[in-house]
Formats: C-alpha cells, structure tokens, sequence
C-alpha cells in the first residue's frame, strides 16, 4: 500500500508564507512527477506545480515568482511566499508512481491540507 500524507497547512496574513509537505511512503518502486493541485471552494482544482523525476518544474502562472516546487526523494515540497487572498484553498499533493506490484505508474492523492489567507 502507498499513502501521501501531507502537513503544514494553516492560517497566514496576506504576504505571509507557509511551506507544505508531502511524504509518500508504502511499498514504492519509483516516482515519476510530484505535483501540487488546489481547490478553491466553487471553484474546480487546478494544477498549481509539478516537479519530474530529472528536477523539470512547471508552475501556474499565478504562483509564478512566489511559490517553488521541490522534491527530496519520495517527499515533495511547496513553498509558499507573499501569499494572497486568492491562494485560499485546500491544496493536495499528487505522485505518479510505480509500486513493487506494478508496472505502470498510478495516480496518488494526499488527504488535502486547508490553506487560509486572511488578515
């Protein structure tokens, strides 16, 4: 079995700064891409970055210049600057994963991690 367990959400002023985590831990062969997604509340989930397993990263345009993706092994990271009102969402990280059963990588979620931005 695979699990993603993620921490570090929480409440944070407008220009303030959160770092979330994600370990993915089970019987895992290999990772391809680690990615972070977000929900805003009526609104549909977007990709906000994802990270390959080279290092590659890609960002939503919004977060561009105040979020960065990174990775250390089967643990994935989002850190969060000058964090804005519209960042407010419940954001899950993603792998795309092989486990020792499998022979094709598989889609994972985390649990979901509520991010508040507000004064």
């Amino acid at each position: 079995q695979v699990q993603l367990v993620e921490s570090g959400g929480g409440l944070v002023q407008p220009g303030g700064s959160l770092r979330l985590s994600c370990a993915a831990s089970g019987s895992i062969s290999s990772i391809d891409a680690m990615a972070w997604h977000r929900q805003a509340p009526g609104k549909e989930r977007e990709l906000v970055a994802v990270i390959t397993r080279g290092g590659s990263t890609t960002y939503l345009q919004a977060v561009k210049g105040r979020f960065t993706i990174s990775r250390d092994k089967n643990t994935v990271y989002l850190q969060m600057n000058s964090l804005k009102p519209e960042d407010t969402a419940v954001y899950y990280c993603y792998a795309a994963l092989i486990t020792r059963t499998t022979m094709y990588p598989s889609d994972y979620w985390g649990q979901g991690s509520q991010v508040t931005v507000s004064s």
